[in-house]
């Protein structure tokens, strides 16, 4: 026997629904686990009633409650919302559409500890999300890393936050940030110029991006990516607003990346929430003699599990497939006397820094027969590092270097017999 309970909702119950959690995220702000858990227990419309009733738990949120009612009725504040995104050309989110991004679902276990201020128990899932722009949230959020740091960023964290937001889109990645002036307007900026997706999500409505001096970077991001906020149009960009707001962009993305940040700076509570819920930390170092670098190293220091990242291949390898994303190691050019045996290795070094040694000589300097100084010898000289005199060998005036990467076969001496032999004219090194 079917149930009305396992019919579909109907278009009226789901613009109710809709109505009643931006009415909610006007109630109280967005983050509030007691709000949260009476959504997913009693659905937004009952919690929605519940609450203006007076039935909250907690009496902190029942005085707010009381203090916004006092204000409005909170479902016409939501009616004027949806009218005024409608011509601002903005959208609402929730987990019924399509486009909900699953992973802040993860923001249900972020629990941080040893604080006492409210804008740290403000952790909990959002329960709607404003959105500017054409890309679908969840598609642009699935294969994204953020990017934060000092608002008052050095030449330095500038330069390497736009260098790794390109190096990111270009291949594929959409770098999500905050906006604000330094280190987060470079990785939009970053992104953009290497004409990749980029999501910036605000702490107050989509109408009054902050800052101001950024607006012509908010409309190239909406044009091409993402504005997002939890907060409805007009909201204010209230202070504590930005660190509850910090807790999507750690939990949306891949993992994070911290370019720059002071002492006291709220990028690193950016990264403690990405920490609590186990995603991939990332910190660029920064010079030990700048003041904004501070954080970033305390945090290497603190957590082993953040990771210190210095390149695009870096992040890659930390967010990316296991097995497909793995940095290249960093290596120096090769040099061939890097990859001598020991035995050419130690007749090389019997050779004078001037002048000309004899093969006997060299044996007993070296301590080898002569035959095996005469075989490493006819070896280096095709190596190019000693040239035949007359009365001995000398080391060669230019020291030949190899391609990075490129082995020198050091086997084929084995099989040198007889005098030295000068190499053809043309004659690729071996070894």
């Amino acid at each position: 026997m079917k149930h009305a309970a396992d019919d579909p909702p109907t278009t009226a119950a789901l613009e109710s629904d809709r109505l009643a959690r931006v009415a909610l995220t006007w109630l109280t702000e967005p983050g509030n686990r007691s709000v949260f858990e009476l959504v997913e227990s009693h659905g937004a419309v009952d919690a929605l009633a519940l609450l203006r009733d007076g039935g909250a738990p907690g009496e902190t949120l029942r005085e707010t409650v009381a203090a916004r009612l006092s204000a409005g009725d909170p479902l016409a504040v939501a009616a004027q919302a949806m009218e005024r995104a409608d011509r601002l050309g903005a959208r609402l989110v929730t987990p019924a559409d399509d486009e909900w991004p699953l992973p802040v679902a993860d923001l249900r276990r972020l629990v941080l500890t040893g604080s006492t201020r409210r804008v740290d128990r403000e952790t909990a899932p959002p329960i709607c999300f404003w959105v500017r722009g054409g890309q679908p949230l969840a598609e642009t959020l699935d294969r994204s890393v953020a990017m934060v740091g000092a608002r008052a960023a050095t030449e330095y964290g500038v330069h390497t936050s736009t260098e790794l937001a390109y190096g990111l889109a270009e291949r594929g990645w959409t770098v999500v940030s905050g906006g604000a002036f330094g280190i987060d307007a470079a990785a939009h900026r970053g992104a953009l110029t290497a004409g990749g997706l980029t999501v910036s999500v605000l702490a107050c409505g989509l109408d009054r991006p902050y800052p101001m001096g950024n607006a012509a970077l908010f409309d190239r991001i909406a044009d091409t990516g993402l504005l997002v906020s939890e907060w409805m149009p007009g909201a204010d960009p209230l202070r504590p607003r930005f660190l509850i707001r910090n807790r999507v962009i750690a939990a949306a993305t891949r993992g994070s990346v911290l370019v720059e940040a002071a002492a006291r700076s709220g990028a690193t509570q950016t990264m403690h929430r990405a920490l609590a819920i186990a995603r991939p930390v990332m910190v660029v170092p920064g010079p030990v003699t700048s003041v904004m670098s501070i954080g970033s190293h305390e945090l290497l220091r603190q957590y082993p599990e953040a990771r210190l990242v210095a390149s695009t291949a870096h992040v890659l390898e930390e967010v990316g497939r296991i097995g497909v994303d793995l940095a290249p190691l960093v290596r120096g050019p090769t040099q061939v006397r890097d990859q001598l045996d020991d035995e050419s290795t130690t007749v090389l070094e019997a050779l004078p820094r001037r002048g000309v040694r004899g093969v006997d000589d060299v044996a007993a300097r070296s301590g080898v027969a002569v035959r095996t100084a005469l075989r490493k010898l006819a070896l280096l000289e095709e190596l190019g590092l000693v040239i035949q005199r007359d009365d001995g060998y000398a080391l060669s005036p230019v020291t030949p270097t190899t391609a990075p990467g490129t082995p020198v076969d050091t086997t084929a001496a084995r099989a040198h017999r007889g005098p030295p032999v000068p190499p053809a004219a043309g004659t690729a090194a071996v070894g």
